[in-house]
């Protein structure tokens, strides 16, 4: 099943900047899709089209069965939660708690049901303490979170982000693809953009490559393996993908790579 579905998108800037040209693809359902490219590649433009920020100027964009258009934007923004590279450009509201409520109060929910759906995401998120925090005091995983939160609050089908890791420490990077992993499971469809091929290669299910406003290529994490494709794209090969390159293994992420490398040690240990 398909929750997007792009027709020969294509977008010009106001200053005769081509962004996008011809763009055609398909993401599927509750996995995680990467947009990979080097800055100015396409990406952002391309998200900002995924919710109706930038409106097509050639081509169609579907979601959830529905053209994004003029009519549809209500529907399709309640569809597609859109995470900010800055969360600052996200938060507004003089507290969390308020941040996190503004989405629902828009949507005629009872004032139970949205007090239910703000606790819920602070909950799911693990930001209870944060509620009464004003947004501007927070660290900028803090900010994440509580962004993610008030897009939760939405219940979106689908989550875009523009760059989600930027910025965080490896740490809470970590937790924070713990979160995203979390909604994935529950059934939320992930599309984000990275430089970071390591990380879509030890992470993304599925991978979009640009260059130039072009998709150059689409397909499973395998495709980061080609050398004449990521050259192209002016992208390095994932280090793991380098590292094993023709012994046969592919180990995906660091800890599958450590446990390879125990298990040839010890095979060479027994045989010496």
């Amino acid at each position: 099943m398909y929750v997007i579905e792009i027709e020969n998108l294509s977008y010009t800037y106001p200053d005769y900047t081509p962004a996008l040209q011809q763009i055609s693809l398909k993401v599927r359902a509750a996995q995680k899709t990467a947009i990979l490219g080097t800055n100015g590649s396409g990406k952002t433009t391309l998200i900002y089209h995924i919710n109706g920020i930038l409106p097509a100027q050639e081509g169609t964009v579907t979601v959830a069965g529905s053209i994004v258009e003029k009519n549809s934007l209500n529907f399709v923004r309640r569809q597609v939660g859109l995470l900010f590279d800055n969360p600052d450009n996200q938060l507004f509201s003089t507290t969390v708690y308020s941040d996190i409520a503004f989405g629902p109060r828009n949507l005629d929910l009872t004032a139970e049901e949205v007090c239910q759906r703000v606790n819920d995401a602070l909950k799911q998120l693990s930001i209870i303490e944060l509620a009464e925090r004003p947004p501007y005091s927070l660290s900028l995983g803090q900010k994440k979170r509580a962004s993610i939160a008030g897009l939760m609050a939405m219940k979106p089908q689908i989550l875009v982000c523009d760059e989600p890791f930027s910025g965080l420490d490896p740490d809470v990077s970590r937790q924070f693809r713990k979160i995203l992993d979390c909604l994935i499971d529950s059934g939320t469809s992930l599309i984000y953009s990275t430089h970071d091929v390591d990380l879509a290669y030890a992470w993304a299910d599925e991978v979009i490559v640009m260059k130039n406003g072009s998709i150059l290529a689409a397909g499973t994490v395998e495709l980061l393996q080609d050398e004449n494709l990521m050259h192209e794209a002016c992208l390095p090969l994932p280090l793991l993908a380098k590292l094993f390159k023709d012994s046969g293994y592919q180990p995906r992420t660091v800890e599958d790579a450590s446990l390879l490398v125990k298990g040839f040690l010890k095979q060479d240990k027994l045989t010496g």
